[in-house]
């Protein structure tokens, strides 16, 4: 077994995932991420880009291949201790905001750290930082049903964030957004990870999206590309163009 290598925070090699119909997810795919970058995974609906992070995140294990996370790995971990590393390393957001219906706007912001043993109080004031940044701060004692859909987004970011994981999970972050909140999402993602360490590996079809990452690995039928050239805009609602190194 080779190791990964010294300055990759999240290193894979060779993920193979089969769907439960036999179709093909992940055909060979290889990536490595480094502390604080922004990794864009690319690509048409359908292509993998789900796949490839809940088999980097641990929550899907793939049917072959290596995961490693600092320097050790996530392959040979049991579901135990995968569940306890996503809990205690990884954030990971969704593209429909899930909260819990019961908890106010700032406790289901703060939920991961008082689920890992943070006092209420210090669990408040980090979750409530992050509901300040991205200005539903204000919303803080309300439930998520008096909550837009693009608030609750917020407030599944913030909570992602609030633990300050060294790895975060984005998937179609942005996609119950408007156009105008996009833009002032992605860049708190962004400056979270720059100036936290925090890595985060962002799942878009969206161009604009894609463009805002340090790099881009594009996916075409859960394989890596270089070029993914489709319909014009209009003509298909997941679209995709990416240069890339290999």
């Amino acid at each position: 077994m080779e190791a990964p290598p010294d300055n990759d925070v999240l290193w894979a090699r060779s993920l193979h995932f089969t769907h439960r119909d036999g179709s093909p997810a992940l055909g060979g795919v290889s990536v490595g991420l480094r502390e604080g970058e922004v990794l864009a995974v690319s690509g048409p609906r359908g292509s993998g880009k789900t796949t490839l992070l809940s088999c980097l995140s641990g929550l899907t294990r793939a049917e072959r291949g290596e995961v490693w996370f600092n320097g050790a790995p996530v392959h040979t971990l049991g579901p135990v201790a995968r569940e306890r590393l996503r809990r205690d390393r990884f954030g990971w957001i969704d593209p429909a905001p899930l909260l819990v219906p019961e908890l106010n706007v700032w406790e289901n912001a703060a939920l991961p750290l008082m689920l890992r043993g943070t006092g209420r109080r210090r669990a408040k004031v980090a979750a409530q930082e992050w509901l300040d940044r991205l200005d539903v701060g204000d919303k803080s004692r309300l439930r998520p049903h008096e909550l837009t859909q693009a608030e609750r987004q917020r407030v599944c970011i913030a909570r992602a964030l609030a633990p300050a994981p060294a790895v975060l999970f984005a998937d179609e972050p942005t996609a119950p957004l408007h156009r105008a909140d996009r833009a002032h999402v992605l860049r708190t993602l962004t400056t979270a990870a720059r100036s936290h360490g925090i890595t985060v590996v962002l799942a878009t079809h969206d161009p604009e999206t894609a463009a805002v990452a340090d790099r881009t690995v594009c996916l075409l039928d859960g394989r890596r590309v270089h070029t993914v050239h489709l319909p014009p805009v209009g003509e298909s609602e997941g679209r995709a163009a990416c240069s890339l190194s290999a």
